[in-house]
């Protein structure tokens, strides 16, 4: 409260977190409504609380991908610049990610937040002196693991989810399964919390460290109030719910059944989970989208809508400049002002 612009910074990150609930978070809920094992308005509340879980156990376990992102970028000494260049950042993520969701495009989240914080940074600096390479080298680690992890591990499990149950009786399989994606579903919606959830506080550390001056390089502490606060906030927003995104990615992309919905949310929890032991910011978006893709294939590659998949992708590929660019025109605007 003593500090304006690091109460403005703080507000602006937990309003990213808020959009990110509504957006994002409905990804891992996607399957399960649209193959009806559960409602619509009951798996956003269980995504609710899993997010929170995800958020607190995985940052109490392993907070090194809240440090990638801390490290990410350099602001500068200047704690007054440094505060302006991140609030302008932030709100430009804000910006994305709410046109991302009238449009019902499901966008990351992730990318949008590291594509504001670097072009914050080279506004800030005139040049890419404030982008740390060795940290940032980690996203395009992630985006190759999350596309090809994602789709391969789909294939691989609904193969074998095939193999197994190809003498068992449908009517045995459906009832099996409307359980089994609920749990794929509180898997998912874990793993996207320990993800996201973890970027975010990274961007809080990173604002209280640059408004008391402090190397925003070295490994902290996270402190427990930073958990509790940023799963309170991410739970909060995927209980608005996001029905456009779960259209987008459980009924346009792909026609899925139960069993294709459970390998879907199985296959990206997996994905989702070794990256976050290994410290490695990937798109939670991007691990279940081509993990749909994934169990599609094992029919047939005809079966998934590559036109939805080809709009997807557009989001994608534009996120990093767009976004980007959105950080920092807002920077210049926000430093002149302020």
């Amino acid at each position: 409260m003593l500090n304006p612009l690091l109460m403005l910074a703080v507000i602006l990150t937990l309003g990213v977190i808020l959009v990110n609930g509504w957006t994002d978070a409905p990804n891992a809920i996607a399957t399960c409504v649209v193959t009806r094992c559960m409602s619509a308005r009951s798996a956003i509340w269980m995504a609710a609380v899993f997010n929170f879980l995800g958020v607190f156990l995985m940052s109490l376990v392993n907070a090194t991908v809240a440090e990638t992102i801390t490290k990410m970028v350099d602001f500068g000494s200047n704690s007054h610049e440094a505060i302006v260049a991140l609030s302008a950042a932030l709100f430009a993520i804000v910006v994305w990610a709410t046109l991302a969701w009238v449009f019902g495009i499901p966008t990351s989240e992730s990318h949008a937040l590291i594509a504001g914080l670097t072009g914050g940074a080279i506004a800030l600096h005139g040049g890419l002196e404030g982008v740390n390479g060795a940290e940032w080298v980690k996203v395009i680690y992630g985006m190759i693991i999350s596309v090809f992890l994602g789709f391969f591990l789909g294939w691989l499990i609904c193969k074998i989810v095939v193999l197994i149950f190809r003498n068992v009786e449908r009517r045995y399989t459906e009832k099996f399964f409307r359980f089994a994606q609920i749990f794929g579903a509180a898997s998912m919606s874990f793993m996207h919390g320990a993800q996201d959830g973890q970027k975010f506080m990274g961007v809080i550390l990173l604002s209280v460290l640059l408004a008391n001056g402090q190397n925003t390089s070295v490994s902290v502490q996270m402190p427990l109030w930073l958990m509790i606060l940023c799963s309170v906030v991410m739970g909060l927003g995927t209980s608005i719910g996001g029905k456009k995104i779960i259209k987008s990615v459980g009924m346009d992309m792909v026609k899925l059944e139960k069993y294709q919905g459970f390998s879907a949310d199985i296959a990206a929890s997996v994905a989702l989970f070794f990256s976050s032991i290994f410290g490695i910011p990937v798109s939670t978006t991007h691990a279940k989208t081509t993990a749909i893709m994934g169990v599609g294939a094992v029919k047939r590659i005809s079966a998934i809508n590559f036109s939805v998949v080809k709009e997807m992708g557009l989001a994608w590929i534009l996120t990093f400049p767009g976004c980007g660019l959105i950080g920092y025109i807002m920077t210049k605007i926000f430093t002149a002002i302020f």
